[in-house]
């Protein structure tokens, strides 16, 4: 969504519980849905856990439950919804939710998110893990993800991420469209 900056800080979340369980996940865990890294070429460093997903022709199309949420939903969804309700109008609808992992020395090339949805929804990132060789950029500047804290991203804006670590970075993202952006029902 073009919020009207390029990053908004949230504030603190208490991931504990989720980070768990995400770094508990079996390896072929994020290799079990690639849809995402063979559709979009600047996802090609990344893999993901996937726990909602719409399709591209939302809203005429369906949001799916996807693998990872029978596995990941009991954690996070109390994230989404405090996220929610401290800083949102409560009442509209998730989106896409999932663990994201862009993998030690991956990039994720300069973009904007282009779907309709993506459009209408808010973007948030709570990240998991990170190190210092990560660096998120909006509109060619760089913009800090601290691990316990929620950021909104403007998605509209060119953005990247790269990550020269020797660690993998993973991120919890969820998209969230207020009820204004809602198609009459």
């Amino acid at each position: 969504m073009d919020i009207d900056s390029a990053q908004r800080y949230l504030g603190e979340v208490d991931i504990q519980a989720l980070s768990d369980r995400i770094l508990a996940q079996e390896p072929g865990a994020w290799k079990e849905q690639a849809l995402r890294q063979q559709t979009y070429e600047v996802h090609s460093d990344t893999e993901s856990i996937v726990m909602l997903f719409c399709d591209e022709s939302w809203p005429k199309g369906e949001i799916h439950k996807e693998p990872g949420w029978d596995r990941l939903a009991d954690v996070a969804i109390p994230i989404v919804d405090y996220i929610i309700d401290t800083y949102y109008e409560p009442g509209g609808t998730l989106l896409r939710a999932i663990v994201a992992k862009l993998k030690a020395n991956g990039r994720i090339p300069p973009h904007r998110d282009k779907l309709h949805s993506f459009h209408m929804g808010h973007r948030i990132h709570v990240p998991i893990t990170t190190n210092p060789g990560v660096r998120f950029t909006i509109s060619g500047r760089p913009y800090p993800f601290e691990v316990g804290k929620a950021y909104e991203i403007n998605n509209q804006k060119i953005h990247s991420v790269m990550n020269m670590g020797n660690e993998d970075r993973i991120s919890f993202i969820f998209d969230y469209a207020p009820t204004e952006k809602l198609p009459d029902s």
